[in-house]
């Protein structure tokens, strides 16, 4: 069988491993790009109808192309996102290759590189870099068994309102995803249940200016701080119906019954954790404390931005916040669908080497892992808080493409 060598393998062609490319072929690196199924998929078919991009078309991108038919401040749908990489990659003529399967890839012996087995032949390769995303395998608790007698779907499998069953919607997760999904579903005219945890709340934009630019002016997105924040909080942000604040207080205003973390099920009835208010305080205070470190730079640098006192205020707080509900009665309420908006857990079970922890996360320094020639590359906190974010690969990318040019320079060096 005809083995293929080459420098280096990148494994997925999304953001990650578009950005990848661009900066491998701006260093000259031979390189391939292997994908399983379409250019940017998970855009396309792991994510429902109504999606847009969670930051404004200005910002949500890379720095070498523009939206040419997209306003800088407005939020780009799934399918414009998915054309947007698929035009980045033919403008930077990336070697991609499609419908092709990573199965494994293991340490050579007896001399550097990996073996990387695919559904289309071998490959040799010096270095592999797992561009894989966040995104990988659906998480779901273990909670409510397959035989309670409701639809139960990932938020990744979620496509419209009219795809789902009659009957009520209990969505679990207060991120993005369940927030955006729990609104829809109740515009739609659906009984809608949304169950949420500890949350990251931040305003979509205050004072002319959308949040993703007070991150840079503050310098948020790199997080470098004396009081280390929470880890695995929901980011609570989104740029559903033209990008605005999510507040669960507006969602229970408007009719969704918001309850707090789903902690159990016993005979047809959720458990609910007494902690909702908690919560919601917990996210107002991250809320407040945005808009006072934005009014605080406006003041610092003189800065001419106008005041808004509006965002301020708080919604009064709905029946279900003064009187939460702490059990889920599925059948009396005539809930028929569960939905988990609980995230993704890494999948890398076709990286056969030895650079990952004893849970299976990957073990790493800015992507750079501990075993020499693996790199990963679009992981949450891989470098920062924007790491996982368009803009933010695209600069780990870089650094990464760096430290691969000069591991080339050492194995290519000669003594005179």
């Amino acid at each position: 069988m005809t083995v293929e060598k080459i420098d280096t393998v990148v494994v997925g062609a999304g953001q990650a491993g578009i950005a990848m490319s661009e900066h491998l072929t701006a260093m000259d690196i031979p390189h391939v790009v292997l994908e399983r199924n379409r250019v940017a998929e998970a855009w396309r078919t792991q994510r429902w109808d109504s999606l847009v991009a969670n930051g404004p078309a200005w910002h949500d991108r890379f720095p070498n192309l523009e939206f040419d038919d997209v306003a800088p401040d407005t939020f780009p749908p799934k399918e414009r996102m998915a054309r947007y990489f698929e035009d980045y990659a033919r403008m930077i003529d990336a070697p991609i290759r499609t419908g092709v399967v990573v199965k494994r890839v293991r340490k050579l012996d007896g001399k550097p590189g990996f073996s990387v087995s695919t559904s289309e032949g071998e490959f040799e390769a010096q270095r592999v870099v797992a561009a894989t995303g966040p995104f990988q395998v659906p998480s779901v608790p273990d909670i409510v068994p397959e035989e309670a007698g409701v639809t139960q779907m990932h938020s990744s499998e979620y496509r419209n309102p009219e795809a789902l069953p009659e009957g009520a919607v209990m969505v679990v997760g207060g991120g993005a995803s369940g927030c955006q999904i729990a609104e829809e579903l109740r515009r739609s005219g659906r009984e809608v249940f949304l169950s949420i945890g500890e949350h990251y709340r931040p305003p979509r934009s205050y004072r002319n200016r959308d949040y993703v630019w007070w991150l840079g002016v503050l310098g948020k997105w790199d997080e470098i701080k004396t009081t280390p924040k929470k880890k695995h909080v929901a980011f609570a942000v989104s740029g559903y119906d033209g990008g605005r604040t999510v507040d669960f207080r507006r969602l229970g205003n408007m009719g969704i019954t918001v309850l707090g973390m789903t902690e159990g099920y016993e005979d047809g009835v959720i458990r609910i954790a007494d902690d909702l208010v908690d919560n919601l305080l917990e996210g107002d205070r991250a809320y407040l404390d945005v808009l006072r470190e934005a009014d605080e730079y406006v003041v610092r640098n003189g800065i001419d931005l106008p005041p808004e006192p509006e965002a301020w205020e708080i919604e009064p707080d709905p029946a279900c916040v003064t009187d939460p509900v702490r059990a889920v009665d599925l059948k009396a309420e005539n809930v028929s669908t569960i939905i988990w908006a609980t995230g993704f857990r890494f999948d890398f079970s076709w990286l056969d080497v030895n650079a990952f922890h004893e849970d299976g996360t990957p073990f790493h320094k800015r992507g750079i892992s501990a075993e020499n020639g693996i790199y990963f590359l679009g992981l949450p906190e891989l470098t920062n808080r924007a790491s996982s974010f368009i803009y933010g690969c695209w600069y780990d990318a870089k650094y990464i493409a760096t430290h691969i040019g000069v591991q080339r320079n050492y194995t290519a060096y000669e003594k005179t």
